[in-house]
Parts: C-alpha cells; sequence; structure tokens
C-alpha cells in the first residue's frame, strides 16, 4: 500500500492538472464562439462557388484551349491527398479522425492501382510519415498562423497549382473536419483539383442541381478563358480558406470538449485518492492505538 505521504503527493499533482486542463478548456471555450461563427459565415459563400464550378464544368465544351484547372491533364493516375490538420495537439480525436479519413482515402485508391501523395499542412499530420515514408511529397508549414486569414489560403492554393500546372499529380483531395458542434467534428474530403463534376451538390444551404434537362446557356463577358482564369484558382484558395476555418472551430471544440472529460477524470480520481488516503491514515492509526492498548496490557 502507498505510504501517506506518496499519496499526498499525488492528490496535489491531480489538482495541478485538474487546475491546468479546467484553464484549458475555459480558453477553448472563448475562442471557439469567433471560431464557430467565422466557419459558419464563410460555409454558404464556399459550397455555393463549389456548387456553380462544378455546373460550368458539367456546360462548358472541354478544349485544348481550357484552363488545366478544369479540364485536367487527361488523366488520374496520381492523386494528391492534403491532409489538413493542427500544429497542437490535446484535442481529443480531431486530428487523428482526420488522418484516418485521409489514410481510407489512399487505400482505396491504391487498391484502384492509382499512385498516391500527400500534402501535409499542419504538425500533426506528420504521423502520415510513419505509414507512407516514401509518399510525402510536401509538408506546408503552418505554425505561424494564429488567426485563419484568406491570405494564408491563397499561398498554399497558389504552391499546389503551380505543382499542378508542373504536372506532379493529376487530382487532388483534399481532407478537413468540418465542424458540426462542440461535440462533433465530421471529417472530410473534397476533390478541388480539376474541379469534380456533380450531378446535385448537397450543401447546408441546401441541394443544389447542377444538371438539369434543358442545360442553361451561357453568355460570358468579356470572355469564357478570362472568367475561368479568375474564378478556378480562387475556387482552390477558396476552398482551402474553408478547410482552414472549419479546422480552426473543430480544433477548439474538440479540445474544449477533451479538456472537460480530463477535468472530470481528474476529479474523479482525487476522490478516489483522497479516499484511499482517509482509509490509510485510518488504519495507520489504529494499528498505533493497539500498539498502545497492548502494550500497556502487557505492563
Amino acid at each position: 500500500m502507498a505510504s501517506l505521504k506518496a499519496l499526498k503527493i499525488r492528490i496535489g499533482s491531480v489538482k495541478s492538472t485538474q487546475k491546468i486542463t479546467k484553464a484549458m478548456k475555459m480558453v477553448a471555450a472563448a475562442k471557439l464562439r469567433r471560431a464557430q461563427e467565422a466557419a459558419v459565415q464563410g460555409r454558404p459563400y464556399a459550397e455555393r462557388l463549389e456548387a456553380v464550378m462544378s455546373s460550368l464544368a458539367s456546360k462548358v465544351t472541354i478544349s485544348e484551349s481550357s484552363p488545366k484547372l478544369l479540364a485536367g491533364t487527361g488523366k488520374d493516375q496520381v492523386h494528391l491527398i492534403v491532409v489538413a490538420t493542427s500544429e497542437r495537439g490535446l484535442a481529443g480525436a480531431f486530428n487523428t479522425n482526420i488522418v484516418r479519413a485521409a489514410r481510407a482515402k489512399a487505400v482505396e485508391l491504391e487498391a484502384a492501382g492509382k499512385t498516391v501523395r500527400f500534402y501535409i499542412a499542419g504538425k500533426k499530420g506528420r504521423v502520415l510519415r510513419r505509414f507512407y515514408p516514401n509518399q510525402i511529397h510536401h509538408d506546408q508549414e503552418v505554425g505561424h498562423i494564429k488567426n485563419v486569414a484568406f491570405s494564408d489560403a491563397q499561398i498554399v492554393a497558389q504552391d499546389l497549382i503551380a505543382r499542378f500546372e508542373a504536372g506532379e499529380f493529376d487530382v487532388a483531395h483534399l481532407f478537413f473536419a468540418k465542424f458540426r458542434s462542440a461535440l462533433v467534428q465530421e471529417p472530410t474530403g473534397i476533390q478541388i483539383i480539376p474541379v469534380a463534376i456533380k450531378t446535385d451538390a448537397k450543401t447546408d444551404i441546401g441541394t443544389v442541381s447542377t444538371s438539369g434537362a434543358a442545360p442553361a446557356v451561357m453568355e460570358y463577358e468579356p470572355d469564357e478563358e478570362t472568367i475561368l482564369a479568375d474564378l478556378l484558382p480562387r475556387n482552390v484558395a477558396i476552398q482551402i480558406f474553408r478547410a482552414m476555418l472549419e479546422n480552426a472551430a473543430s480544433e477548439q471544440g474538440s479540445r474544449m470538449t477533451a479538456m472537460d472529460n480530463a477535468t472530470r477524470n481528474a476529479g474523479d480520481m482525487i476522490n478516489k485518492l483522497t479516499v484511499l488516503y482517509n482509509r490509510t491514515r485510518q488504519a495507520a492509526i489504529t494499528t498505533e492505538l493497539i500498539e498502545i492498548i497492548a502494550g500497556a496490557e502487557a505492563l
């Protein structure tokens, strides 16, 4: 049985840990509201733009002069999986779920005979090096980002587009955690390069139909190439920006929940250790009394 001193030290240690986890929960809760508002406000525009680009891709006639972001490379052999995670841990299963979803996609693609590479954005995504040591295409540093801005997404988007145009991959998929609530963060994967053609796009603002019995006749001004040349890179940046906002909210929600659970567990452990401490102390007192009584009777 542990000594009274050891139990007292352990109780003090758990109490200190409980104070830290409680403080981290409060900080995460304070950051969550702003991050959640940003994610929810940015969601409709990103989803609508994705649906519009999908609609355009289904109606525009692909030719040799069409932008590569729209037409693709003409093949889909090399797939790049962009894994967006956080820089810090202590956020429950937030990062693990994103990595697991990305790995599931990689297994599916490899089973179909495709070549898979990874583009890591976030320190916690580096765990993929253990499973795919020779398939890490790039490790983007995002530790300097404190408050997510569109300019940060543009940097990543420009890098991806440059690599795509250089022929380093054919298709790019983006994996992140979509914020649902403080308790639920949904790992999500979308195709960002080239534009994915969908018949019906389900979004949080409703189902957007991208096809119909009578396709609309579109007139472009100034011209189709100029408009698409601006919209296509913007769409990639917007989808990455959306993923960053969703991740920021999901991370804080997951951290708040994890720290709340840790605080409760620390409280339960303190109660158990306190009971054990009191029983050990009572047993020691009882033993001393028995020794004193036994000594007095012996005299």
